[in-house]
């Protein structure tokens, strides 16, 4: 009989083999386990042999068995998109659309967007948080417009009005770059829909 057997376990219902009298017959049963080989094999994980004890593999499921699960939405649909990504794609449209009329003041201008505004505000700038900046060119480096989406966005109503509002700062943005009124950029500056 091997040292460790299932049925020789319950040995108080009766029910299982005898235990073996004799010490001749226990001794031909093979050493005991003891309770530091139990402890030892416990702590070892159930997966690769020769790892390290405490060493586990990669998590297969969570606590309650229900496994990975995969994203909400499938990537290539609309939806997938961040609003980090969808409020570029505002800021893209925009430039496009001043682009097919400002083509030759705005070349070289480079536009971005950042999260929120640096602490320190420009000279130019009164106080309140700004929802864009412009950098005039200078020494070799070309016009910037940089527009913050985190205060656009917390000033918007709603999808529509954020269209709006991105346009309008855009617009005031590029009007201060090319010292114009925003009216002259964009003829419907300050019209919402």
């Amino acid at each position: 009989m091997p040292p460790f057997s299932p049925r020789g376990r319950n040995r108080r219902s009766g029910r299982g083999p005898a235990p073996a009298s004799g010490s001749a017959s226990s001794s031909a049963a093979g050493p005991k386990a003891t309770q530091a080989d139990l402890l030892r094999l416990a702590a070892t994980p159930t997966g690769e042999p020769g790892q390290a004890p405490g060493a586990f593999g990669p998590r297969r499921r969570d606590r309650r068995g229900r496994g990975l699960r995969g994203p909400m939405l499938p990537p290539g649909s609309p939806a997938h998109r961040t609003r980090a990504q969808r409020f570029d794609d505002l800021v893209l449209d925009v430039v496009d659309d001043l682009d097919r009329t400002w083509a030759a003041h705005l070349r070289g201008t480079e536009f971005a967007v950042e999260d929120v505004p640096p602490s320190d505000p420009a000279p130019w700038e009164d106080g309140g948080v700004p929802l864009g900046r412009f950098f005039p060119a200078d020494s070799g480096r070309p016009g910037r417009v940089v527009v913050y989406r985190r205060p656009v966005e917390v000033r918007a109503f709603d999808t529509d009005d954020l269209a709006d509002l991105v346009r309008d700062v855009v617009v005031e943005q590029v009007a201060h770059l090319l010292a114009r009124t925003p009216e002259e950029i964009d003829p419907n500056f300050g019209e919402r829909s």
